[in-house]
């Protein structure tokens, strides 16, 4: 085979400026000079994106801008129809007040003298009734005596609880309580009683009484009870309530 049919069977002449294009940005990239254009592309791109994004915020604040301005304007007219019905009913002539009535005048009142108006005073009575009424009084105060003289009178009461104290904790707490129990007198009425302790094993009695005020006190009651000196040794008034 010629050189000329292996030069005719090739197509790399054909498609030269193929190659010689990718050559040029072989050597473009290896010198840094083809990222140029792209970058440039890529920042044209984003100031478009950017320029639509505020236009299109534009209209939006432009549409709501013009929503506002009808709002005004629609509040402007309400105001001038208000203002023109408030003037017309300024410019009507007021009515006139009616007149103030006159108050009736007073009638004189007429006294009118009864002819007979002094006709049932007895001006010279007799004393009888007066000594009925008078009977009657007395009678009533009596009666009113004799019912309170019957009434029975309230008596004082009053609820004391005394606190009895031993000698020791050897002391017969049973025999204790005997001996304060055994103090009787008109009007003295013993009630519950209970041991409370008081330390260091001793307890002491604590009892409560009934008493009319008039017949016996709590002077009367701790003088009649520390004359059990083996078995007492003071009492106290821890309670004092009137019934």
């Amino acid at each position: 085979m010629s050189d000329l049919q292996c030069l005719a069977q090739e197509n790399i002449w054909f498609d030269k400026s193929k190659y010689d294009e990718a050559e040029t940005r072989f050597y473009e990239g290896v010198n840094g000079i083809s990222q140029a254009p792209q970058s440039q592309n890529t920042s044209r791109s984003e100031d478009q994106t950017e320029l639509l994004s505020r236009i299109r915020s534009l209209e939006l604040d432009n549409k709501s801008l013009h929503k506002v301005v009808d709002d005004l304007r629609a509040m402007m007219s309400k105001l001038d129809s208000r203002m023109s019905v408030l003037e017309k009913g300024q410019s009507q002539p007021s009515r006139a007040a009616p007149a103030p009535q006159a108050a009736p005048a007073p009638q004189p009142k007429v006294m009118v003298k009864e002819e007979n108006e002094d006709d049932d005073i007895d001006l010279f009575g007799s004393d009888e009734e007066d000594e009925e009424a008078e009977r009657i009084k007395e009678q009533r105060v009596q009666e009113y005596a004799a019912r309170k003289s019957t009434k029975p009178a309230l008596i004082a009461k009053s609820s004391i609880l005394l606190d009895v104290k031993p000698w020791d904790d050897e002391t017969d707490m049973a025999k204790l309580e005997e001996c304060v129990r055994s103090v009787q007198a008109d009007g003295l009425l013993w009630g519950a009683s209970k041991l409370v302790p008081v330390g260091y094993g001793i307890k002491k009695l604590q009892i409560s009484c009934v008493v009319e005020d008039d017949k016996v006190g709590t002077d009367m009651l701790e003088e009649e009870i520390t004359k059990f000196e083996d078995y007492i040794q003071s009492v106290d008034v821890a309670a004092f309530n009137k019934i």
